[in-house]
């Protein structure tokens, strides 16, 4: 059954920021977003959303925050392998993104499909016990991150759908503000543990282990807390089978100005784990305080991803997008010009989490503005895409420069390459900019 609500027209351009839109938590019931949120309150689906990728991240952080020194200390490879390794975290989700998205809207059960990608991520996690040597642990990054881009569309629509249009920022700055505390506590568990167990193979073993207890709770905790909100926008048109995000809605100027920007930022953007080699190349910090640094940027991030998701839906979000990326940028800049002691370190770790936290949900609550509801999930999960593609050519770019030339050589180019990127992208996104552009056919434009 489809619900159609008094005041909102059936036709494909009633945007997301239209008003009044029906949501099913339960068969036969049906909740409106006033019934759902009372005086500004955070909505359960956040915050329970919020519990599912804290305790993900502690899996995945605790392993991401050694990665870089196994393969580089452990594994003896160099800059390029890991440069290679790099690419396959940050891209191989793509390959499924856009099917995450199409899913979650072709069966309107994101939950579910969200539900799928969490799982796959965690049977993943036993791969890193059970393999070892440089394919191996490819392909089972390669496995997580799939799981990864199955799930990220279905569970950013389910936020945008439990959330009220002029809360989207702020909402999103809740749900990666405690993502963002499991990323936190990932890597202090990974210290901890390779301070107790400082030699071999055995403490990396031991990371592994906790990591994948973390994700099988964390799914778990997806069947059991999290509520399976449906939009019932708006009937069908046809009982056929239809792709969820259409050619027409790719040539909408708005979407279309989004995938530009994102993509052209994506490209300049270094992985985390470069910058955190180029500050232990730069003698910043002790090889056993390693993972510390994971923690230092997520300690910002959490402490910025809510104010500045409610600055986003006050000045604009295009704006604050932007305005990360330059926080990026400087961040560069510092290492580029070796100011990379230990005040250097601590500014460059201040300045990559505010850039996550300007960021990262900040793209998906601009993206749900220029798509319709009902392609909402696809759209999210194209903006993703794009991103992780950008990054994938950047690591293997960026990995080969820093095999080639000197650490502050690399890093001072994708500085340069950053700052044109930022005008381009400031370029692309000039119509959506500013806390009043909103497209003429009401969010979807």
């Amino acid at each position: 059954m489809y619900i159609t609500l008094r005041g909102v027209p059936e036709t494909e351009d009633a945007g997301p920021e239209a008003d009044g839109a029906a949501v099913v938590d339960r068969p036969g019931r049906v909740a409106t977003p006033r019934a759902r949120l009372r005086r500004g309150a955070v909505p359960r689906t956040v915050l329970a959303l919020g519990v599912v990728s804290l305790l993900t991240d502690v899996s995945s952080e605790s392993v991401s925050a050694v990665l870089p020194l196994y393969i580089t200390a452990i594994m003896g490879m160099g800059p390029l392998a890991y440069g290679f390794i790099d690419a396959i975290y940050q891209g191989t989700s793509a390959a499924v993104r856009l099917l995450g998205g199409w899913w979650a809207d072709r069966t309107r059960r994101p939950k579910w499909v969200a539900f799928a990608g969490y799982l796959v991520s965690a049977v993943s996690k036993f791969g890193l016990l059970a393999f070892t040597g440089f394919g191996s642990l490819t392909g089972v990054i390669a496995v997580d991150r799939l799981g990864k881009g199955l799930r990220t569309g279905p569970r950013d629509a389910l936020i945008v759908t439990a959330s009220e249009p002029h809360r989207l920022g702020r909402n999103f700055g809740v749900h990666r503000a405690l993502d963002t505390a499991g990323a936190l506590i990932g890597p202090l568990i990974a210290f901890a543990v390779l301070a107790a167990i400082p030699l071999g193979l055995g403490g990396y073993h031991a990371v592994f282990v906790i990591s994948t207890a973390f994700a099988i709770i964390g799914v778990v905790a997806l069947a059991l807390i999290v509520p399976d909100l449906r939009s019932e926008r708006r009937a069908e048109p046809s009982p056929g089978p239809r792709i969820a995000l259409r050619r027409a809605d790719f040539l909408r100027p708005g979407l279309r100005r989004v995938l530009v920007a994102a993509a052209v930022l994506g490209v300049a953007t270094i992985g985390d784990g470069f910058i955190y080699l180029a500050l232990a190349d730069g003698g910043s910090l002790a090889t056993q305080y390693f993972p510390l640094l994971f923690v230092g940027t997520n300690a910002v991030y959490l402490l910025l991803a809510v104010p500045l998701g409610r600055l986003s839906d006050r000045v604009g979000r295009g704006t604050v997008f932007l305005v990360g990326h330059l926080l990026l940028l400087a961040a560069y800049l510092l290492i580029g010009a070796h100011l990379v002691g230990t005040p250097g370190a601590i500014l460059d770790l201040v300045l990559l989490g505010a850039f996550y936290a300007a960021t990262d949900g900040v793209l998906s609550a601009l993206t749900a503005r220029v798509v319709a509801e009902q392609h909402r999930a696809s759209g999210i999960a194209a903006a993703q895409t794009v991103v992780a593609l950008a990054r994938f050519v950047c690591s293997i770019g960026f990995g080969l420069l820093w095999q080639l030339t000197a650490r502050s050589d690399a890093v001072t180019a994708m500085a340069v390459v950053l700052g044109v990127a930022v005008v381009v992208a400031g370029w692309a996104l000039r119509p959506l900019l500013g806390r009043t552009a909103v497209p003429a056919s009401g969010g979807a434009e």
